[in-house]
Order: C-alpha cells, then structure tokens, then sequence
C-alpha cells in the first residue's frame, strides 16, 4: 500500500513538472512563397547583383486577410499554452527606430548593417520558433477549400523542427479563419509533439549555434600566435569545450587565419538561471580573449550565428 501511494505520487510530480515546463516562445510569419505570390516584395541591389525580400510592411498593410490568418494560428497556439510574439507589433517598433538603424555605419569602412528583413524583426523578437504559414483559397462553384503549409523553423539555426501540409474539406463557408482552423486543427496536436520534443532536447544538449572566429588583416595576431605554451586556436577550443553542454561542438575549419564551428550547443540558462543566447554566450569568449590580451568585435547575424573578429575592435 505504501508502495503504491508513493508510486502515485511521483507519477503526481512528474505530470505537474511537465505541465509547468517552459514552451518555445512562437512568431507566426507570411511565408516568402505567399509573400511573392501576393506581390509583397521588394527587391535590392547587392554586390553587383539583386536580391528579392518580402515587404512584410505592406502586406499587413494592405491585406486584411494576412492579419486574420496569423491571428487565427496565434490564437489556435495560444490555446496550447505556447507564448507568442506578434509579428506585426514588432513591425511597429521597428518602424520607429528605422532612421537611427539606417544612421549607423561600421568606425572604419563606413557601410551599412546588412541583414534580411526576417533577422530583423527576430532579433527584436527574440522567439524560439518562427512559423511560415502558406495558405491558398480555391473555389469550386460555391464551396471552398483551403490549401495550407505550416512550417515550424528554429529561430537560430533555420532548421525545420515541425511541419503540416493539407486541403479543407469542401465547405460552404466564405470566411478565410473557419476554413483555415478546419484545415489546420487535425494537425495541431502533432505540431505540438515535435514542438515540445524539440524543446526537450535543447533542455537536454543545449540550443545548436554556430561561431566563426576571423582576424583583421592589421592584428598583431592570428590563431597561430602562441599564449601560455598554446596556440591561440587551441585556447579557443579549450574555451568551447568548458562551455558547452557536454563538450559538443564541431570544428569545420581551421587555419591560421580563420576558426568555423557548427552544432556548438550553449545551455539555454546561464548564472542566476538567466536565459542565455548566442550573443551573451559568445561575449564570454571575448572577454576570454581579452583577458589573454587578444581585442575582439563580436558581430551577430540572426540569432544564432556569431562572429568574432580578433585583433581590434
């Protein structure tokens, strides 16, 4: 009996600590495919060529149907429990600080920051997960179905952790949320399984980000230059190694020159059990780095890439 009454409640706490685990944090945005089918691009001169990005802007805009789909899925993972960031709130903020943004150069070639509009609005942001929603009406005399792709990316690394595909049943109803709830809500319960398996697994062995470590072509120093007995490159690995979840990480590179690390897995927490991203965590091998006398600039792009270039700042 006694037995039995403990074996209940552990089984009690583990349901209760599950309930109470923290969910990624979720941005639902227009996918780049119904963004150009739309209209909603614009294009860029880049380096003697062109790119194409979507004009979130005036997609929200000028399409009411976009405001109603994404608060549709906002609503829908909202009932799950998952924390949202709303996409066209943080278009807001942007807005307001674009003039400061466009005014800033780098010290000493004077150009530009460059990044895509998505990494944009996500380093403001700040969520787990970005959610590209596709969704397409057809008409067949009076009814309608709804063809939609739901497609789940981890904010940091752009990999697809989650996804669903379908077409509604054929119905009569005209309103783009009835349809799209109709089509989507069979998949929801699978979307929120890779979710959480996903996010389990980050909890585990640590969020995937990626580093390269360069150098000015005026530094003193390259990553052959010798500290303490060590090349300047094993002394980074060393710095890796100590902090990383269980010492994983993966070299692509190497040369005097130039360090590339992928699946470098950081603790999603820090001291004070503080959340960690990519660019506090890659401060720390600055500040490594100085303390051996070495000056670095740390620039990010996304959420989950870092650079760090030695020599100066």
């Amino acid at each position: 009996m006694k037995k039995t009454i403990l074996t209940g409640l552990a089984l009690l706490v583990s349901v209760v600590a599950f309930s109470q685990a923290k969910k990624p944090t979720i941005m639902v945005v227009p996918s780049k495919t119904w963004c150009n089918d739309m209209g909603y691009t614009k294009t860029f001169d880049t380096n003697g060529g062109s790119t194409v990005v979507p004009d979130y802007e005036r997609a929200f805009l000028e399409n009411g149907d976009l405001k109603v789909a994404i608060t549709t899925i906002n609503s829908m993972m909202g009932d799950m429990g998952f924390p949202l960031k709303d996409m066209e709130q943080n278009l807001n903020a942007l807005s307001l600080s674009r003039a400061e943004n466009m005014a800033r150069t780098s010290k000493s070639s004077g150009s530009e920051v460059e990044q895509s509009p998505i990494d944009i609005i996500n380093a403001r942001a700040k969520s787990d997960i970005i959610f590209e929603l596709y969704w397409k009406v057809n008409v067949r005399g009076p009814r309608r179905t709804l063809t939609y792709n739901l497609r789940a990316l981890d904010a940091y690394t752009n990999k697809q952790v989650a996804a669903a595909n379908g077409t509604s049943d054929p119905s009569l109803s005209a309103e783009l949320a009835v349809l799209l709830q109709e089509a989507v809500n069979a998949s929801m319960g699978n979307i929120e399984r890779q979710l959480m398996a996903h996010f389990e697994d980050m909890g585990t062995k640590g969020r995937e980000v990626a580093l390269v470590v360069q150098k000015w072509e005026s530094s003193p120093y390259d990553l052959e230059s010798e500290f303490d007995g060590k090349e300047l490159s094993e002394l980074i690995e060393d710095w890796l190694s100590e902090n990383t979840v269980n010492h994983v990480y993966s070299t692509l590179d190497a040369t005097e020159t130039m360090m590339e690390f992928e699946q470098v897995r950081i603790p999603l927490y820090g001291a004070n059990n503080r959340p960690t991203d990519t660019r506090q965590w890659a401060r720390g091998l600055v500040n490594f780095l100085k303390a051996k006398g070495v000056d670095s600039k740390l620039a990010m792009r996304g959420l989950g890439h870092a650079t760090i270039i030695i020599g100066e700042k």
